[in-house]
């Protein structure tokens, strides 16, 4: 079975997806609930047991139908792409637990998508070539404007169609930059394209150039990037507090695939090309940062703050792209971790305080006092203080690591104001939220219902991640580190990834 340890978070929630389709587990909700939550966790065991293995047997390769590389399609697990699918497993297992207290039945198939996009994103992460990346993208994406409009309505519908609308766009320019690079290079396979590119000729360059450009155009649309990111506000905004949580891996994707791309082929073995994109992605990332964080200020309610601040994390983790180098690279997924988790949970949580909040939901107004002040209270502080970066949480520890990336004076002089500003504003607005949402009362009577035993287990799982990556921050600093140096020392891994040669 560990041979086919690689390929089990992709099939699990496939076939799990699928049977939840048919009689007998189709035929009651219930039924549908406990198989979905065997599968994710099934699915959270497996990539467990696959992170465990890439770090103690190295990269594992997965060869499909015996195909070997470039030619064949082949799935790599390494620690990076390990790292992602755990946490990818752990956020499906929490939002389909917090969709047990009700949310599921506000329309049909919500199992079955939740499993399917978990396929797509967990594949996402582990292909070894381009293409197969864009099929995964089509497969989460396909998942993700289903449970977009669950449930229906006029914001969902129109969010929806502003989304898919992009994002179709996007796959068009996808496959223009597949075509040009699989022209110019003769491969998609990611190893085997980072042994080409060094040696085009002058106009091939050009062409790979342009490829390359414009796959860093397809990841930003994913990733929220500055100017691709007015899409995502009222996207994430719109849909219901499962869906919005499980979303918040999804602009990792395009961090991911940014890493990926542009580390392994375009990185420091690319000769003329090498890190072409870094000119770009520093201002790109400084002007996120910014809008996310002006975003957080004018929000008029929880749940659009914590979607602009999706968009604050994003630009940091371009920070720790721009950097490029190991250090940096490894501060970059302490924090992916870290801020996937809270920004989850905080959607959640908004979703608590809106039902309990009555008519004026999670908006920035007076209103009724909530049910559970200080349980609900204390779940928004502790992530406010995780997400701005406050000690003693995972922010803090994730932002000092970057900061400590920077190495040069003109990096600390880009990067540390950016960082530290979006810090301090996004104190002032969660801290503007907060008192307004628990202390601006016009009546100190409540009848909504208490959180449901789903709600509190979906969060407090969330929230955990805050203080346990601090306590474990040795562990997982080192295995970032580990995870950074395999993805920027590609020749070690050639033998690996290439067993028929490096060309």
């Amino acid at each position: 079975m560990s041979e086919h340890l690689t390929i089990l978070p992709i099939l699990l929630p496939l076939i799990g997806g699928l049977l939840l389709l048919l009689p007998p587990l189709a035929t009651t909700l219930e039924r549908q609930r406990y198989g979905a939550l065997l599968v994710a966790v099934l699915t959270l065991i497996s990539a467990g047991l696959l992170l465990q293995q890439s770090q103690t047997e190295g990269i594992q390769l997965y060869v499909l139908g015996d195909w070997q590389p470039p030619y064949g399609i082949v799935l790599v697990a390494d620690r990076l792409s390990t790292l992602l699918v755990m946490l990818t497993s752990l956020l499906g297992l929490a939002s389909l637990l917090y969709a047990c207290a009700g949310d599921d039945r506000t329309g049909a198939y919500f199992y079955p998508l939740v499993l399917l996009q978990v396929m797509g994103i967990n594949g996402a992460f582990l292909t070894g070539d381009i293409f197969n990346l864009f099929v995964f993208f089509e497969v989460l994406l396909i998942a993700s404007y289903a449970l977009l409009i669950h449930g229906g309505g006029k914001q969902k519908t129109q969010a929806g169609f502003h989304y898919v609308a992009l994002n179709l766009v996007g796959s068009s320019l996808f496959l223009f930059a597949l075509g040009i690079l699989y022209g110019t290079l003769g491969t998609l396979n990611i190893a085997d394209m980072s042994t080409k590119v060094a040696a085009l000729s002058d106009g091939e360059q050009a062409l790979a150039k342009a490829g390359g450009l414009l796959l860093l155009v397809v990841f930003g649309l994913k990733a929220a990037m500055l100017p691709l990111h007015f899409w995502l506000t009222r996207t994430y905004a719109s849909a219901s507090a499962p869906v919005a949580a499980l979303f918040a891996i999804m602009t990792k994707v395009g961090i991911y695939s940014i890493y990926r791309v542009h580390t392994v082929i375009f990185g420091a073995n690319a000769g003329d090309l090498a890190f072409m994109a870094q000119p770009w992605i520093w201002p790109l990332a400084l002007l996120t940062l910014l809008a996310g964080s002006i975003g957080a200020l004018a929000s008029p309610n929880l749940r659009e703050l914590t979607a602009n601040l999706v968009i604050v994390s994003v630009g940091t983790l371009l920070v720790s792209v721009a950097l490029m180098n190991q250090a940096a690279t490894s501060a970059g997924l302490y924090y992916l971790v870290h801020s996937t988790l809270v920004c989850a949970a905080l959607f959640m949580i908004a979703d608590l305080i809106s039902h309990q909040r009555g008519k004026a939901g999670d908006r920035f107004v007076m209103s009724r006092k909530v049910r559970q002040p200080v349980l609900l209270g204390g779940m928004f502080f502790i992530a406010a203080m995780a997400v701005a970066g406050i000690p003693p949480f995972s922010g803090f520890v994730g932002k000092v690591l970057l900061l400590q990336a920077a190495q040069t004076g003109t990096e600390m002089f880009w990067a540390w104001p950016g960082i530290l500003l979006s810090s301090l504003i996004t104190i002032i607005a969660l801290s503007r939220g907060g008192t307004t949402l628990f202390w601006r009362r016009s009546s100190d009577k409540s009848q909504a219902e208490p959180a449901s035993r789903w709600h509190l287990a979906a969060v407090t799982l969330l929230l955990l991640g805050a203080p346990l990556m601090v306590v474990l921050g040795g562990p997982i600093t080192e295995y970032t580190a580990a995870a950074a140096e395999q993805l920027h020392q590609v020749p070690e891994s050639l033998h690996l990834l290439l067993p028929g040669g490096e060309s």
